[in-house]
């Protein structure tokens, strides 16, 4: 599959040029402090056509703020409080991107989030499923191993369920694997991250760079870096905030690979999905190698036969882990 991987156009480190498509991507939660920085980066790429924004508050302002970028792309900002302002948002929407949420503070842990944006991802996701069935959706609000579940719940319910267009954007791990190698072989490389998008269950594969070597101590310990950098930042912003412009970043490179995908590339990215990858233990989702297309998920690529035994290790202590997680995420939905 890696001889393959020349042949398939990586995601962009910065954002695509060319005459771009009618792409409205729409941003929930876009005051917040993702959503802010998320909609700079989005107003800036040049397939972004239209951007609708909407939060409880600010987003007007929001959106005039982002509105005088000079890219041709329009913005429109919505609150809570506009009529129709959520569907305002979504009309005509080919991606929707779900920051929406409380972020993390010292000590809390994603999943210590779950009752708060559990709600709040159901909410908005059935308006999804009310407005634009087919739009795309990227979740970001945390605990993704646990909301992306609940949207894909939503869905079905709504009956408009399409699994090819339900992602977990886990991206960020993947820009942090790449950024902390960077450091030990002076260049930024590619880095696979596969498994979920919360402490042990982020699984980088550093087996498949090529040219890389680690001693044991080194490979944990930028293995542990990974799966906890969130946690890095929450202690160094000492209760402000949590990962936000990183994950804007992370989240606007996710956003970016869709697009190019709608207008015909040939794209390679890694996010949390529905797959049967792990149906025999019981796992629906996993983030893993998906090939995208102008439909959202192409074609689910397995694991690499190559990985390490240490990687084939955290893989299987990861899954108990995403197993409590989905269950937690739809059993949400199933009693409400």
């Amino acid at each position: 599959m890696f001889a393959a991987r020349n042949a398939i156009k990586l995601a962009a480190r910065s954002f695509s040029t060319g005459v771009p498509l009618q792409s409205k991507v729409a941003v929930l939660g876009a005051a917040g402090g993702i959503g802010q920085p998320l909609s700079l980066l989005l107003k800036a790429n040049p397939r972004v056509t239209s951007l609708g924004l909407y939060d409880i508050a600010n987003t007007p302002g929001v959106a005039a703020d982002v509105g005088h970028i000079n890219t041709l792309s329009e913005v429109n900002g919505y609150t809570a409080k506009d009529k129709d302002g959520l569907k305002k948002t979504l009309e005509g929407a080919e991606l929707v991107v779900i920051p929406a949420g409380v972020p993390r503070k010292p000590g809390m842990t994603r999943d210590d989030l779950f009752n708060t944006n559990a709600s709040i991802v159901r909410d908005l996701t059935q308006a999804c499923a009310e407005v634009c069935p087919k739009a795309k959706l990227l979740i970001i609000s945390n605990p993704v191993n646990s909301t992306v579940p609940i949207a894909t719940e939503v869905f079905k319910k709504a009956g408009v369920y399409d699994p090819k267009r339900i992602f977990g954007v886990t991206s960020l791990d993947l820009v942090r694997a790449s950024r902390f190698i960077g450091d030990k072989v002076g260049k930024i490389a590619d880095v696979p991250v596969v498994g979920g998008h919360a402490g042990v269950t982020i699984i980088p594969l550093f087996s498949q760079v090529k040219g890389l070597e680690l001693s044991k101590e080194e490979r944990d310990a930028l293995t542990h870096r990974v799966q906890f950098g969130g946690d890095e930042v929450v202690k160094a912003k000492d209760g402000t905030g949590s990962a936000t412009l990183s994950m804007a970043y992370a989240g606007a490179r996710f956003a970016d690979s869709l697009l190019r995908a709608g207008a015909g590339e040939d794209v390679l990215e890694w996010a949390f999905i529905r797959t049967a990858l792990f149906e025999k233990e019981g796992l629906d989702f996993f983030s893993t190698y998906v090939k995208l297309d102008k439909d959202g998920v192409k074609e689910v690529l397995p694991l690499p036969e190559s990985i390490s035994e240490y990687e084939k290790e955290l893989v299987q202590k990861a899954i108990p882990e995403l197993k409590k997680s989905e269950t937690k995420g739809t059993s949400f939905v199933a009693s409400k």
